[in-house]
């Protein structure tokens, strides 16, 4: 593949250009899977490329944890030659951790889209249609309303951190505390609800008999794109360990 805007040879297809400094690739798509990663590059909605990074997997103890480490981190590499706005990635969880731990890019998890269509045509699908807007805002500056207690300590400020830092977030706005729920053992949990139709969210949090429901203002404006922000939140809260079951 040669470079877009200067036509030097690229050693990898979507690489970025060292000669004239030009992205060839604003997005990566991540198929991943216990043994072997497929990467596919997009320029805006059309594919430039594809690469594989391939492993044989360990079994548990110290050894399986450097494996994937690594694996994971081969993946990491290859993004970084990109130099994308965006990732997006579906497939086995431990290697989507693993590897979402060694970026610093707009990173999403994606799941199918349904009837047969796979990561990069529900990629494709969402790139196709209208842009969020992105909120630049701390995660501090997004809380607000009149309720300023939350429960479950600090895993409770954990849960709104991780939903405060999703762009697509504008405003979080706690709610009253119901105290009159029945009694769990498992924790603090915490889960975005379904979208309305102004494509914001709920988010419920449980702390043992306690329940608070914290209204999630979103960029997203209408169900359907809530929806995609919603099961991008549940994603982040179960990467934090706090997700319901």
């Amino acid at each position: 593949m040669e470079c877009r805007q200067c036509a030097s040879r690229l050693e990898r297809p979507g690489d970025y250009c060292l000669v004239c400094r030009t992205p060839n690739a604003d997005a990566v798509v991540l198929e991943l899977d216990r043994d072997r990663a497929t990467l596919t590059m997009l320029d805006d909605e059309e594919v430039v490329g594809e690469t594989h990074v391939t492993t044989t997997p360990e079994d548990g103890g110290e050894a399986g944890v450097v494996e994937l480490r690594n694996f994971a981190g081969r993946v990491a590499d290859e993004v970084r030659r990109k130099r994308p706005d965006e990732v997006y990635a579906a497939g086995d969880r431990d290697v989507l951790r693993a590897t979402r731990s060694q970026l610093h890019h707009s990173f999403y998890r994606i799941g199918d889209g349904g009837e047969g269509d796979g990561a990069v045509e529900t990629v494709l699908a969402r790139r196709n249609d209208r842009a969020l807007e992105v909120v630049e805002a701390t995660p501090a500056e997004k809380l607000g309303g009149s309720h300023s207690t939350l429960i479950g300590d600090r895993a409770g400020r954990t849960a709104i951190q991780t939903v405060a830092g999703h762009p697509h977030v504008k405003k979080i706005i706690p709610g009253p505390i119901d105290a009159g729920g029945s009694g769990s053992r498992t924790g603090v949990r915490a889960k975005a609800t379904r979208a309305d139709e102004n494509g914001n969210v709920r988010m419920l949090l449980r702390d043992g008999s306690s329940v608070q429901e914290n209204r999630v203002v979103t960029t997203a404006m209408d169900r359907e794109r809530g929806e995609q922000v919603r099961a991008d939140l549940n994603d982040a809260l179960a990467e934090a360990g706090l997700q319901s079951g």
